[in-house]
């Protein structure tokens, strides 16, 4: 183990001490352990998370464990699921950035890889910064990649098992992707995320769109695509970082009332 490792399971309890000395912001990982057609591993929301995670080396940043299983009840007809509920989730993530507050990491950038995650954190974080116990900031690897989506595929936004994610799989776990399998997965998919009517989206589970479990094009993607989104997404989580570091706890909490 290295002492200046960022990340807390490798350390001991003194050399953790030294450690949060010198940090001011935490990445939590969460993803999820589900469904992605039979071309993409169960773990994909969770291998983008952790890969994220684990690029960043600097000594203002520790990285905690991640945790894998998340808000995916809708993936539930699909072999493989696992999922726990929003309230199970959020309490899981709130009580572990309570934990870490109490060693002084009170900034706390959530990686994210699973959409299904959102509005739970979203909660926790509104509620930990109203405490005034830590400012969470929720963060999904694609959210700044629309325009390079756009360039690289013609889409303006991310499917399931499609091209994005079979791209950045193909850039973190490369041998868990089934290439004779995509097609299936395309074939047998939906173009689109869900059912709606008159503009009301419906509360459905996926097996009830998409036969393969897919939504996208995922014949479309590709090792290089892959590579250039993680790069991408590790610019921007830096971008993030730094901009938290840069600002004390105290002037991120919220507003008085007027």
């Amino acid at each position: 183990m290295k002492r200046d490792s960022p990340h807390l399971h490798e350390h001991t309890t003194t050399t953790a001490a030294e450690r949060f000395e010198g940090a001011s912001v935490a990445l939590l990982p969460t993803g999820a352990i589900e469904q992605h057609g039979p071309a993409l591993p169960l773990g994909t929301d969770y291998l983008a998370a952790r890969a994220l995670a684990d690029s960043v080396d600097r000594e203002d940043t520790v990285v905690l464990p991640p945790i894998p299983v998340g808000v995916s009840a809708h993936h539930r007809q699909f072999h493989g699921t696992l999922a726990v509920t929003p309230e199970t989730f959020a309490a899981y993530v709130e009580e572990t950035v309570e934990s870490l507050a109490t060693h002084g990491v009170r900034k706390v950038v959530v990686v994210n890889g699973h959409g299904g995650n959102d509005d739970a954190l979203e909660r926790v974080a509104r509620r930990l910064r109203g405490e005034e116990t830590a400012f969470v900031v929720p963060w999904n690897w694609w959210s700044n990649l629309g325009e390079t989506a756009e360039e690289l595929f013609g889409t303006d936004g991310i499917g399931h098992a499609d091209e994005m994610e079979t791209s950045m799989v193909y850039a973190t776990a490369p041998e868990l992707v089934r290439e004779d399998a995509l097609p299936e997965a395309e074939e047998s998919g939906a173009a689109s995320w869900g059912i709606s009517v008159a503009g009301a989206s419906l509360p459905v589970d996926a097996a009830e769109f998409t036969d393969s479990g897919a939504v996208g094009r995922p014949t479309r993607a590709s090792a290089e695509a892959g590579e250039r989104l993680l790069s991408e997404a590790e610019a921007d989580l830096e971008t993030l970082i730094g901009w938290l570091v840069e600002r004390s706890f105290e002037s991120l909490l919220p507003a008085e009332h007027r």
